[in-house]
């Protein structure tokens, strides 16, 4: 095949490192380096040197950006490449919009209507949703924030991992007046910081122009403001709500469940189980029981059904924090299931079983118990215990025989 560069690398970008191939001819040389700009620049140098001709690498999120920069700024030529389109041909698909699909189910009467709440009700679910998308909201822009600060080569993100915390923004705050430097970096550290400080020099120096500058400060009045909006959210809720704290604090024992997942469910289900028959109906409403897929008498894998989307996002967000408290029972249903099931779907089965003892506590009015991380090993013991002596006689073991004295 034709060879159109003699000389050219390929770059594989990670976060904090680069993986950087230099082709000459039938040769080739791998280097490793760091993504903060200093280390950037010496690999561009590198490249110089070697008389490359063309760079080409992967657009793995907004961490490419800082190598183009420096790239760009001494001259070599590079170009960014969707990484689907290296590793398969892409294809063409359409997908069926939600609406339309919603829709033409109702059209044909294969949905079945929600309970409408009280007005009551209703209004404190605008708050509770208002303040669940305010929440989302300031988590892409501080997404959005750390790609402006990845655009303008600098790796904070890379060094301390929360980017909104006290020393973050203090450093982001000094970095937009160009006063970091390592006598004054010391008074914007806080904790465990002040520890990083060699590190977070390199990591702020950057790249960052004028208009850049213009947008971060942009993007985190934003944040600021969006804190507030949150905060003033929280008190009317803290108020309308003060007549369920039984009900909340009663949800709020089961683990993975915070005070606010608590004021979100009890916003959209109530505290009345009587218009849910059965926990059934509580979980099937809130999309988290599988669907019905049965064909000659066998059942298939069914996909959940769409259900109350805030309600499901919350308890499965729930779910994973439940999943991480190795005492619960949780953690071993979890730990049951992901092995033959997958992790998404023990994920849902987890939330299932958290929605349904949500419905005993509010339905019967009693304390959540947990069933404890041992409920599994204790259930059917006599079985469990005549089958792992079947295999280890299949296997050869031979019990132990005393002798008679």
């Amino acid at each position: 095949m034709q060879i159109t560069y003699d000389v050219c690398c390929g770059i594989d970008v990670h976060k904090k490192m680069i993986m950087a191939c230099l082709r000459k001819g039938n040769k080739k040389e791998i280097r490793e380096y760091s993504t903060l700009t200093k280390d950037l620049r010496d690999m561009a140098s590198w490249l110089e040197s070697a008389d490359c001709k063309m760079v080409a690498m992967e657009s793995t999120g907004s961490y490419w950006k800082p190598i183009y920069n420096i790239l760009e700024m001494l001259g070599l030529n590079a170009i960014v490449v969707n990484a689907q389109h290296m590793k398969t041909v892409p294809g063409r698909k359409t997908d069926v919009k939600d609406a339309e699909w919603i829709a033409d189910l109702l059209r044909h009467g294969l949905l079945k209507a929600s309970f409408i709440p009280n007005k009551e009700q209703r209004e404190l679910r605008e708050v509770s949703r208002y303040r669940k998308s305010l929440i989302e909201e300031r988590a892409r822009e501080k997404n959005r924030l750390q790609k402006v600060l990845e655009g303008a080569n600098i790796k904070l993100a890379s060094v301390l991992q929360d980017i909104s915390g006290l020393s973050s923004r203090s450093l982001i705050n000094g970095m937009l007046e160009d006063n970091i430097t390592p006598e004054t970096i010391d008074d914007m550290l806080f904790g465990s910081a002040k520890e990083k400080k060699q590190d977070l020099l390199q990591a702020m120096d950057g790249i960052c122009t004028k208009v850049q500058k213009m947008l971060i400060k942009a993007i985190v009045d934003h944040i600021d403001d969006m804190t507030e909006r949150i905060k003033d959210l929280d008190n009317i809720i803290n108020k309308e709500m003060k007549k369920y704290d039984d009900a909340i604090n009663a949800i709020d024992e089961i683990p993975g469940i915070g005070c606010q997942s608590a004021e979100t469910i009890i916003a959209e289900i109530g505290v009345d189980m009587d218009r849910f028959p059965s926990p059934a109906h509580l979980a099937s409403w809130a999309g988290l029981c599988p669907g019905n897929n049965e064909s000659a008498g066998k059942k298939k894998t069914g996909r959940s059904n769409k259900g109350n989307k805030i309600l499901k996002t919350t308890m499965t967000q729930s779910a994973q924090s439940a999943i991480r408290n190795k005492d619960s029972f949780f953690r071993a249903q979890y730990n049951r299931l992901v092995v033959r099931r997958g992790a998404n779907k023990a994920k849902v089965a987890v939330a299932h079983s958290m929605i349904i003892a949500i419905w005993h506590i509010l339905k019967y009015n009693v304390p959540y118990e947990d069933l404890g991380s041992d409920y599994y090993n204790k259930k059917n013991t006599e079985k469990k215990m005549a089958f792992h002596m079947k295999k280890l006689l299949e296997l050869g073991w031979k019990p132990a025989v005393s002798s008679m004295s």
